[in-house]
C-alpha cells in the first residue's frame, strides 16, 4: 500500500550531502490522485531516515532538517562531533547528515540521544552522555510512517498538530528552527503567526558501506 498523502502521488528525489550542507533536489512530475508510487528502499517502522520539509509556494519548501547546538532547523549545517580516540581507529562515522529513527538521532555515542519537544514548545535533542531534559519537556507524540517514495514524521504530543518552522533572529545556526506545531509556543520572534507549518517528509536513508551509524554524536 502506498503511505503518501493524497495530493502527492509520485515524487522523485534525489538527495546529496556534503560537509556544508544538505541539498535536496525535487521534482513533482504528477499530482494525480490515485497514481502509482515509485519503489524506495526498505524502511523499517522506525527509521533511519532523514527529513525533509513539505509546504509549496513557501520559503522553506524542500529544505532539509539539520541537528545543531541541541536543535532542529531548516536550512543550515549539521554539527557533529567524534573523539580522537575513535578517529584513531578509524570507528567515525561520517558525520555530514541528520538521520534520525522516531524519537532519537542515528548515534554511534553509547547512550543515544532523544528527541523530545521542551517547554517552550521547540523540537530539541539530547547531549551525549546525559538523558536529562527540561522539566515539563516530553518524549512522546513522535511517530513516523514508512512511504513509497517518502514516508512522513509527525508529532501529536501536547496537543501539537505536527511541526512548524518559525524564523530565526540573531546568530542562529539556520533562518528556521523547528517548532512543535503548538498554539502556545514561546518561538524566536515572539509571535507563533510568524510561523509555517510544514508535513516532515521522511526520506529513507542507508549508511555507507562500513559505516553503523550517520554520527558519532551530534552537538
Amino acid at each position: 500500500m502506498c503511505a503518501l498523502k493524497p495530493q502527492i502521488s509520485k515524487i522523485l528525489i534525489h538527495t546529496t550531502i556534503s560537509t556544508m550542507k544538505l541539498s535536496t533536489i525535487a521534482s513533482v512530475s504528477s499530482l494525480l490522485v490515485g497514481a502509482h508510487c515509485l519503489p524506495t528502499a526498505a524502511a523499517n517502522d522506525n527509521g533511519p531516515f532523514q527529513v525533509m520539509a513539505l509546504r509549496s509556494a513557501s520559503p522553506i519548501h524542500f529544505l532539509g532538517m539539520t541537528a545543531s547546538s541541541n536543535s532542529f532547523w531548516l536550512g543550515g549545517k549539521t554539527t557533529t562531533y567524534c573523539p580522537d580516540v575513535v578517529k584513531q581507529q578509524g570507528a567515525c562515522p561520517e558525520g555530514t547528515q541528520t538521520v534520525l529513527y522516531t524519537n532519537a538521532l542515528d548515534v554511534s555515542v553509547p547512550g543515544g540521544q532523544q528527541i523530545y519537544v521542551d517547554p517552550s514548545g521547540a523540537v530539541k535533542f539530547t547531549t551525549a552522555h546525559s538523558a536529562n531534559i527540561p522539566p515539563g519537556s516530553t518524549v512522546e507524540g513522535f511517530s513516523y510512517t514508512s512511504g513509497d517514495p517518502i514516508g512522513y514524521w509527525n508529532f501529536n504530543g501536547l496537543g501539537a498538530s505536527g511541526f512548524m518552522a518559525c524564523p530565526t533572529q540573531g546568530d542562529a545556526p539556520a533562518p528556521y528552527q523547528v517548532f512543535a506545531a503548538i498554539s502556545s509556543a514561546t518561538v524566536p520572534t515572539g509571535n507563533v503567526a510568524d510561523c509555517l507549518g510544514f508535513d516532515a517528509a521522511a526520506i529513507a536513508w542507508t549508511p555507507s558501506e562500513g559505516q553503523t551509524a550517520a554520527a558519532w554524536q551530534y552537538i
